[in-house]
């Protein structure tokens, strides 16, 4: 599984590596502008990331504009929808509206901070992600 983790804070994208480079290669960018430079990249050159975990609040680009760019970027470049990324938020906000924003604009999964590791694995497991 080729991951990338899209998150501003250092201790956050580090637990989260440590949690899920067992399972396969793990890319970290550090705020959203990063991140859909990161996945468009990878889809460009045919090696998209199957999981995408992508912060919120994050400085020059929110996680909710850069969710609506790579969803962009992946109907752009890949118009089969066979490379589409399974995407998990991840916020300390569980706020309703922030939730419902972010399934209106196709993340496949939500999770809040601190990301416990169980809940991390049972999100993989739902999304197939791991078997």
């Amino acid at each position: 599984m080729k991951t990338l983790i899209v998150e501003d804070d250092v201790a956050s994208g580090l637990v989260l590596q440590g949690l899920l480079a067992r399972y396969g290669e793990c890319h970290i960018a550090v705020n959203g502008l990063e991140g859909v430079k990161a996945a468009r990249m990878a889809l460009l050159t045919g090696k998209p990331y199957d999981l995408i975990c992508l912060d919120i609040m994050m400085p020059e680009m929110d996680g909710q504009t850069a969710l609506k760019e790579i969803r962009n970027a992946e109907k752009e470049i890949e118009s089969s929808g066979r490379n589409r990324a399974k995407i998990v938020m991840t916020t300390a906000v569980a706020d309703k509206n922030t939730v419902l924003k972010a399934i209106q604009e196709h993340c496949d999964g939500y999770l809040v901070k601190p990301i416990e590791k169980v809940k991390l694995l049972e999100e993989l497991h739902r999304l197939n992600l791991l078997r």
